[in-house]
């Protein structure tokens, strides 16, 4: 299966061949010729499998055939793409530049936290896709700088998150400003009731689809957890990231004052990291992300909020410093990795406080996370009940001893388990 025998037309066709893409993923191949053929969808698939451009290309081709069949040009916003925070928005209208460079379209993005001169600009020249968070978008309707009465296409990305976030009402209100003609597309990580609810009210006759379902973690993510006394996760985590094998990683935290905490050791350890949360500034934050993609730091440490939308290519590790309270978060986490196939790691600590959190997260799973029980900060308490112990793969003596040696020198003591 190629994007071409889903009908996509050649101006994206051969931006997705400048991008490297020829074969759509499940949600694409099965979401595209929905949107395509003007049906309201309901689309559950969890991080990592491709829902941006399964609806991101249909929307394009959509809009740039009705502006070939144009008679005079229209400066209304035809789109609108709802997105819970301010890195997915930007990431989207990321997508929407790369998939849509050939057809002419125009793209902005607004979001809250910086100043909105530069976005009510990008708007009064005229926009055809317009991407925003509910807070700034209601702002700018406030203050009449956006009209939604023109939209034909509404897509919801992330509804599970906008619940999270106490985003429903914001939504409704804009619901309330789009035309009741339209297509809507809602995309959720999730079906659960508050979420079908939610689309029962801005759907008709919608098709439903589910790739993969947020129980499921992707096949090319290896799991493991270290049992370790609270005290000493800070130490652990020095140990292993002094690991020249581990490139790059993203490591999660339950708290704001936990991330900043934690990005603070590393760096005095001598591990370049950085934190990301709510309450940093929007510049801190890209200027962040845009270091981690770059490789300019080697760790970003992040709340789930925060981290909702990253997507950082060949991210090989994710580390769950903190094991998060709800099951399904686990799932979106360590799907950070993982991604288009290729390989990736994701370890969590857990203290004896979050063994029920654990326990949650593999029946959830329904399997059981393997155990590194061999470690400098093991406690015999926490030792892991006897469950099977990780089981490392690949014979790589000579980057083994590198890191040994690395790891003697900076923490003072040989890494007893690789990963």
């Amino acid at each position: 299966m190629s994007f071409q025998n889903l009908n996509v037309i050649e101006p994206i066709l051969r931006a997705l061949n400048n991008e490297g893409y020829t074969t759509p993923t499940p949600i694409q191949e099965q979401a595209i010729p929905l949107v395509l053929q003007r049906k309201d969808l309901f689309g559950c698939a969890r991080t990592g499998t491709g829902k941006t451009a399964a609806f991101a290309i249909p929307v394009l081709q959509i809009l740039h055939e009705q502006k070939q069949a144009a008679k005079a040009p229209d400066n209304t916003i035809k789109a609108l793409i709802l997105t819970p925070t301010r890195e997915l928005a930007i990431q989207i209208k990321e997508s929407l530049d790369a998939y849509g460079k050939f057809t002419g379209l125009r793209h902005a993005v607004i979001f809250g936290g910086v100043s909105q001169q530069a976005q009510v600009t990008t708007l009064r020249r005229g926009v055809d896709i317009l991407v925003a968070t509910p807070g700034r978008l209601l702002d700018l309707i406030d203050q009449r700088f956006v009209n939604l009465g023109s939209i034909r296409l509404l897509i919801l990305d992330e509804a599970d998150r906008m619940l999270d976030m106490g985003f429903v009402h914001d939504v409704k209100k804009i619901m309330a400003k789009v035309p009741k003609q339209r297509q809507t597309l809602f995309f959720s990580a999730t079906m659960a009731p508050a979420i079908r609810q939610l689309a029962n009210t801005l759907l008709t006759n919608p098709v439903s689809i589910e790739v993969t379902p947020v129980s499921s973690t992707a096949e090319t993510v290896r799991q493991a957890v270290y049992f370790v006394p609270k005290t000493s996760k800070q130490s652990l985590l020095k140990h292993l990231l002094a690991d020249t094998d581990i490139p790059m990683a993203l490591v999660f935290t339950r708290t704001k004052h936990g991330a900043d905490r934690v990005a603070k050791e590393l760096n005095n350890f001598g591990i370049s990291a950085a934190a990301i949360h709510g309450n940093k500034s929007q510049q801190a934050r890209q200027t962040a992300l845009l270091k981690f993609r770059s490789r300019q730091i080697q760790v970003l440490v992040a709340t789930d909020i925060a981290a909702r939308g990253i997507d950082i290519d060949e991210l090989s590790h994710v580390i769950n410093y903190d094991l998060p309270e709800v099951a399904e978060t686990y799932v979106h986490r360590i799907g950070r990795t993982g991604r288009a196939g290729a390989n990736g790691m994701a370890v969590s600590f857990c203290d004896q406080e979050e063994k029920a959190y654990l326990r949650d997260i593999e029946k959830l799973i329904k399997k059981s996370v393997p155990v590194i029980s061999e470690h400098p900060f093991k406690n015999v308490t926490n030792a892991g009940n006897n469950r099977p112990d990780f089981k490392p793969t690949g014979n790589n003596n000579q980057s083994a001893n590198r890191s040994s040696t690395r790891s003697r020198n900076r923490s003072g003591f040989k890494r007893a388990v690789r990963f």
